[in-house]
C-alpha cells in the first residue's frame, strides 16, 4: 500500500471514530429568539439577566431552560424551554455509532430546545398586591371595572 493510501485510510478511520453527527450539524448550543409586545421587557433565562426584548440568545441544548419576561406595569410572562430528541441523531447510525452517540450525549447535541421562538404577549396588570408580615393584604387597582360596586371608601387620616 502507497504511503498517500495509508495517510487517506487513517485519515477515514480517525473521521469515522470522533464523528459525532449531531455536534457537527448543529453544534451544542442553540439560538433562540424571545420578543414581546410591548417590546423592551426585561428577559431573565434561569434567574440570569439576558437583555432586553426583542433578543436572540445562544442556549445549551443539553439543559431545560426557564424564561421570564417583565416589564413595570404588565403581568409577568414565564415559560419553559424543554429538550427533545434532535433528527439529526440518526446520523450517528451511519457514520458515528456509538463513540458518536456518546459524544452527542455528553455535549447535548442530541438535543433540541422547543420552542425555538418566543412571542410573549404581556398583560396589563390590573392590580397591585402587596402581603405584609403581620398578614394585611393591600391591593390597589390600577384599572377598575365599571361593573363594580363600591363598598368602601378610604379617608385620609390626618
Amino acid at each position: 500500500m502507497k504511503s498517500s493510501s495509508i495517510r487517506f485510510v487513517a485519515v477515514i478511520l480517525v473521521l469515522s471514530v470522533f464523528t459525532n453527527c449531531a455536534t457537527i450539524i448543529h453544534g451544542s448550543r442553540q439560538s433562540v429568539s424571545i420578543s414581546s409586545n410591548p417590546s423592551k421587557a426585561i428577559v431573565l433565562i434561569d434567574n440570569l439577566e439576558q437583555g432586553t426584548t426583542p433578543l436572540t440568545v445562544k442556549l445549551s441544548r443539553k439543559d431545560h431552560h426557564t424564561v421570564q419576561i417583565n416589564l413595570d406595569g404588565f403581568m409577568p410572562y414565564e415559560t419553559k424551554l424543554t429538550r427533545k430528541v434532535d433528527g439529526w441523531l440518526a446520523g450517528n447510525i451511519v457514520f458515528g455509532g456509538l463513540i458518536g452517540l456518546a459524544i452527542d450525549a455528553a455535549t447535548g447535541a442530541m438535543y433540541k430546545l422547543t420552542p425555538d421562538q418566543i412571542q410573549a404577549e404581556l398583560r396589563s396588570q390590573t392590580a397591585l398586591v402587596k402581603e405584609e408580615k403581620n398578614g394585611i393584604f393591600l391591593t390597589v387597582v390600577l384599572q377598575p371595572d365599571s361593573n363594580w360596586e363600591r363598598v368602601g371608601q378610604l379617608v385620609r387620616a390626618n
